[in-house]
């Protein structure tokens, strides 16, 4: 079986991926690097590649997912096939990076709690019944994680390039999933990279916000285990 590897979301960890571990680890390798210690998508991306095997099928999440495109542009040859989820293929426009550096000043200055909780994670999921469940999920990985990485990690989406025509480029399985309310990237953004992927799948889950692995997870398992059958029969 193809090795997985799993890319979370900013400010988020491998509980991100729970029910999809433990669905795919007891046949398959899968890895959760952390996305840390660097400011780059390039960095990040090639850091991610000293760790992770020859070959593998690669995952990833909003930021995760951005991150993927870019080991898909440095070493598209070790990558098996892809699953976007809840991401965007675009540089991030003016709108957003000025929000940017108000946010990190305010990490600095130790309110990383406020940021996240009143500026972030309600944006993030679908009024379901876990809601609240999953939000203090998400605020425990935030801490974990703490202020330098949340620093790290918004210049890294800041500075990120456009990655339309690394999508472009790839042929090889491809799965495009979100969540039908996810707000921070819409529906469109998903139709766009479904479009530019030459062999990919497009999934819109009802009921389902920016995290369809948590909010979804019985749904989002099952995308992901048909296209890792599609990327393990093409090796």
């Amino acid at each position: 079986m193809t090795p997985l590897v799993l890319l979370p979301g900013m400010m988020c960890d491998a509980r991100l991926f729970t029910p999809q571990i433990e669905a795919f680890q007891p046949e398959r390798t899968v890895l959760v690097p952390a996305l840390a210690g660097h400011t780059t998508m390039t960095d990040l991306a090639k850091r991610i590649l000293d760790e992770a095997p020859r070959r593998f099928a690669l995952c990833g999440l909003s930021m995760g997912g951005i991150v993927a495109m870019e080991i898909i542009r440095l070493a598209s040859d070790r990558v098996a096939g892809v699953a976007l989820l809840d991401t965007n293929p675009l540089a991030e426009v003016k709108e957003v990076q000025d929000r940017r550096e108000p946010q990190i000043q305010r990490a600095r200055a130790g309110q990383l709690n406020s940021v996240m909780r009143d500026e972030m994670k309600p944006n993030y999921l679908s009024h379901g019944e876990r809601r609240a469940e999953i939000l203090d999920l998400c605020m425990d990985m935030a801490l974990g994680l703490g202020s330098q990485v949340f620093c790290e990690q918004s210049i890294a989406l800041r500075d990120r390039p456009d990655q339309t025509e690394t999508l472009r480029q790839f042929y090889k399985p491809a799965l495009v999933l979100c969540g039908r309310e996810d707000k921070l990237c819409p529906i469109a953004r998903h139709e766009l990279m479904h479009d530019l992927l030459p062999q990919s799948e497009l999934m819109i889950l009802d009921g389902a916000g920016h995290l369809p692995t948590l909010e979804k997870p019985v749904e989002t398992t099952q995308a992901l285990r048909h296209w890792l059958k599609d990327v393990d029969d093409e090796r």
